[in-house]
C-alpha cells in the first residue's frame, strides 16, 4: 500500500512554516505594527503545530497508517486480483483462495499437510495471540516451517536475519486495526494471559467456534493441520 503523500506534505508544510516566517520578518523591511502583527500570526502557528503534533488522535493516525502499509505489503504479494472466474467456489471461500494462492506457496498458502508436525513450530491453529511491536491480537490460521514469501517482500517488512524461523498469518482483530491478514515472525509472537475472542469477518471461514480459550478450526483446515488440534 502506498505511503500517505499528501499527509507527509501537510506535516512538511508545517515544519517549514516557523522558520520561514521567521526568516520572512527578519528580511522584509516592515513597520514595527506589521512586524508585531507577524509575530502573533506566527505564535498563532506554533501554537496550532504544537496541538497537531502533540495530538493523540495524530499520533494514532500515524500508527494506523504505518500497519496499513505493512499489511497491505502482504496483501499485495498474496492477494493478487482475482476474478471470479478463476475460482470455482467449492467447498470453502478460504480454501479456494488458499488453492488460489499455492501457484506460488507463499504466505503459507500451500494446501499440502504438514504432516508430521515440525518440532520448531511453537505455535498452532486457533491459537490467539499478539504482536509483540505493534501490540495488535490476531488468530493463528496458517504457518510455515520456515519463512515461504518472496525475498523482497522479507527484505522489506522482517530483514533477513527473521528468515530461518516459523511465520505465521494472522487474522487480525477488527477492534486494534482494521481487519486484516498479516504474516509475522515467531520471534514477534506472544501468546494473551487472557483469552479472547478475535473481531473479524472471515473467522467463521476458518473455525467452527471459540471454546473459551482457542478456535477449533473447520474440517478443511484441519485436513492441513491434521496435529495441531
Amino acid at each position: 500500500m502506498p505511503v500517505n503523500r499528501a499527509a507527509i506534505f501537510q506535516l512538511t508544510l508545517l515544519l517549514l512554516i516557523v522558520p520561514i516566517q521567521y526568516i520572512i520578518t527578519q528580511w522584509k523591511p516592515v513597520s514595527d505594527t506589521e512586524r508585531s502583527h507577524n509575530l502573533q500570526n506566527l505564535m498563532v502557528k506554533i501554537s496550532s503545530w504544537k496541538n497537531k503534533v502533540l495530538s493523540i488522535k495524530t499520533w494514532k493516525q500515524c500508527y494506523e497508517n504505518a500497519l496499513k502499509y505493512v499489511t497491505g505489503s502482504f496483501e499485495k504479494y498474496a492477494y493478487p486480483d482475482i476474478d471470479e472466474d478463476d475460482t470455482d467456489l467449492g467447498e470453502s471461500p478460504a480454501v479456494e483462495v488458499l488453492r488460489y494462492k499455492d501457484k506460488t506457496g507463499h504466505f503459507a498458502a500451500s494446501t499440502e499437510p504438514r504432516s508430521p508436525r515440525s518440532r520448531k513450530v511453537k505455535y498452532r491453529i486457533g491459537q490467539v495471540i499478539r504482536h509483540k511491536t505493534w501490540g495488535y491480537r490476531g488468530v493463528i490460521v496458517g504457518w510455515d516451517e520456515r519463512a515461504k514469501a518472496p525475498e523482497d517482500w522479507i527484505k522489506q517488512m522482517h530483514g533477513i536475519h527473521k528468515l530461518d524461523q516459523p511465520f505465521y498469518v494472522l487474522l487480525t482483530d477488527a477492534r486494534d486495526y482494521a481487519a486484516a491478514m498479516v504474516y509475522i515472525p515467531e520471534s514477534d509472537c506472544e501468546i494473551l494471559s487472557i483469552h479472547t475472542e478475535i473481531v473479524h469477518p472471515e473467522v467463521q471461514d476458518y473455525f467452527e467456534k471459540f471454546d473459551g480459550t482457542r478456535y477449533l478450526a473447520r474440517p478443511w483446515l484441519k485436513q492441513i493441520y491434521p496435529h495441531d488440534q
